[in-house]
């Protein structure tokens, strides 16, 4: 059970791995997907299976009236940071479910310029994921995602509880 489910020599994980660090094809995934981070220029910085970044501009797009990020653009761009990861480890293991059973959210700061959403909690959901794979029971996983501006202060943090159950 305490094997790592990760094979970064799997052709299939590359493959994929390789795909979402492609400008375009990620583009088209989101169109077709994710409307909405297209919308409001949500972009990828980075990807392993270990940690994701992911920026929010801080434009007409995504301005609330207090002159801040909207709280709905940082919202799709913290989930993103972790479901890129969850999604990443879960591809090419048969049929498995993943869903948000709970999300915290504190906000610290107001967002007022480019703002990174970084989890790097991947080792935790590749524990969860092996445990619902070996146990066959839908198991749950809380990972923290940190959102902080250009200049290194910390705007939010939001706990995802992400359940992965296999499917018959």
């Amino acid at each position: 059970m305490n094997r790592n489910i990760y094979d970064p020599e799997n052709p299939k994980t590359k493959k994929q791995l390789k795909d979402l660090r492609t400008p375009w094809k990620l583009w088209l995934y989101f169109f077709k997907h994710l409307p909405s981070v297209l919308f409001f220029g949500v972009r990828l910085k980075s990807l392993t299976p270990y940690k994701a970044e992911v920026t929010v501009p801080f434009k007409w797009r995504t301005q609330n009236p207090f002159r801040s990020i909207y709280a709905g653009a940082q919202f799709a761009a913290a989930e993103l940071s972790n479901g890129l990861i969850a999604g990443h480890l879960i591809y090419g293991r048969g049929k498995m479910a993943m869903l948000i059973t709970k999300v915290e959210i504190e906000y610290v700061k107001k967002a007022t310029s480019l703002t990174t959403f970084t989890c790097e909690e991947g080792q935790k959901l590749m524990d969860g994921i092996q445990k619902a794979i070996d146990l066959g029971e839908p198991q749950e996983v809380t990972v923290l995602t940190t959102g902080t501006q250009k200049d290194g202060e910390v705007v939010s943090r939001m706990w995802f509880t992400w359940s992965f159950k296999m499917r018959d």
